[in-house]
């Protein structure tokens, strides 16, 4: 195969990011009726903001006519700070005191007035930061800056959304949940993704950066000798989503980064669904789900994983009748770091991954992961082959493809 530079899907649509729509076959969410945002809104629906409040006025305007919410510059959802949504009486001091493993101990979940209180403080910061996108809208940033602080996107239960040129920073929960019952020495949980599609069809997320910004998980305090967590994931596809594609965007310094099906016993609602295409993504410094997958007939193809030196624990997990069919993908693996966790066996169910490249050199992953963890066997043969994709990219080129191509502001 010839060397290949696949042009951004926007190069043949409109001038104007806001107005253009997905090519068609190009990924899952070209499939039917296809994706094309609020690409037909009239001038009058047409809003141009540059703070949260703006943004989320514009999200609950116009009825059902179709969108175009153009950002510029960066919007703060929590720029008034943590302190702005706590209940009267949260006090996380006496929370600590109140729980500590010394007093509370570690067989029983937290409950009682602080926890309480805690919660009732989580459910003011939700309320704050939740954003629910309608259907048949587009948000696409302007220029190269534009983007969303502390902020949670929910695309739930609509049809037709475009999401294009955003720095998506993880959402601070400011109220984690100690859960000392969660391991054997408890864990601090935490909520809010930067972007949720949640029982919602024909999504396009691309050219977006996701990213933990000047809050990355090395700088989070520890409790009780946990890390006190307070980042969730970077992209969920869940509950029934379907016909998702994610294309040139950057996922970075993240843990749990994206998740296709979050539970195994959602089988009823996402049995049959969960199909999205990952295609010139790249995933670099995150240590796991990239993605994790359950049910999904997931594409993912030509994208670009660099490995952290430190913390990495798979790329690809495979979970309960999930589909994976991984091709032409490249992976830079730092020294001491083997192939064989590229793949992470959840569940018993087959996968495809074919003709990837790790640091430069053809390896197939699936040999080399059942050669390395022998204790969790992968079946090979995911059962489907894609036929939703545009140009495909031979994999040594997709480094230098990836890299000069993804992310946020280059639709400029």
């Amino acid at each position: 195969m010839v060397l290949g530079v696949t042009a951004p899907a926007q190069a043949a649509s409109p001038s104007d990011p806001g107005r253009q729509t997905l090519p068609a076959g190009d990924g899952w969410a070209s499939d039917g009726t296809g994706t094309t945002g609020g690409a037909t809104a009239d001038a009058a629906h047409v809003h141009t903001v540059s703070t949260w409040e703006e943004f989320t006025a514009a999200l609950a305007a116009d009825g059902t006519a179709p969108r175009i919410i153009k950002v510029r510059g960066t919007l703060d959802a929590t720029a008034s700070g943590c302190a702005a949504f706590e209940a009267p009486g949260y006090d996380f001091d006496r929370y600590l005191a109140d729980y500590d493993p010394a007093v509370w101990g570690y067989d029983t979940t937290v409950s009682g007035p602080q926890e309480d209180l805690r919660a009732a403080s989580a459910a003011n910061q939700a309320r704050a930061i939740k954003a629910f996108v309608p259907a048949d809208t587009t948000i696409v940033g302007i220029g190269r800056n534009a983007g969303i602080v502390g902020g949670s996107l929910q695309i739930q239960g609509v049809d037709n959304v475009i999401i294009r040129n955003l720095t998506l920073e993880s959402p601070l929960d400011c109220f984690p949940q100690w859960d000392p019952t969660d391991g054997e020495t408890g864990a601090w949980n935490s909520e809010y993704d930067s972007m949720v599609v949640y029982g919602s069809t024909h999504v396009w997320v691309d050219h977006n950066t996701f990213t933990d910004g000047e809050h990355p998980d090395s700088s989070l305090p520890s409790y009780y000798g946990e890390i006190y967590q307070q980042h969730d994931g970077e992209l969920d596809v869940v509950r029934g989503a379907d016909l998702v594609t994610a294309s040139w965007n950057v996922f970075t310094d993240h843990d749990k980064t994206l998740m296709i099906g979050n539970s195994d016993s959602a089988g009823a609602t996402d049995r049959g669904k969960l199909r999205v295409t990952l295609h010139h993504n790249l995933f670099r410094n995150v240590i796991e789900r990239a993605p994790r997958v359950r049910f999904g007939r997931v594409d993912a193809y030509n994208n670009h994983f660099v490995v952290p030196a430190t913390g990495y624990a798979y790329s690809f997990g495979i979970g309960i009748e999930s589909q994976l069919f991984a091709e032409k993908n490249a992976f830079t693996l730092p020294a001491g770091v083997g192939a064989g966790k590229i793949l992470k066996k959840w569940k018993e169910a087959p996968v495809t991954a074919e003709h990837n490249y790790v640091n430069g050199k053809p390896v197939d992953l699936v040999a080399v992961h059942n050669a390395e963890l022998p204790e969790e066997t992968l079946q090979s043969g995911a059962g489907w082959t894609p036929t939703l994709r545009t140009r495909v990219d031979h994999p040594k080129a997709v480094p230098g493809v990836v890299g000069h191509r993804a992310g946020a502001g280059r639709l400029c």
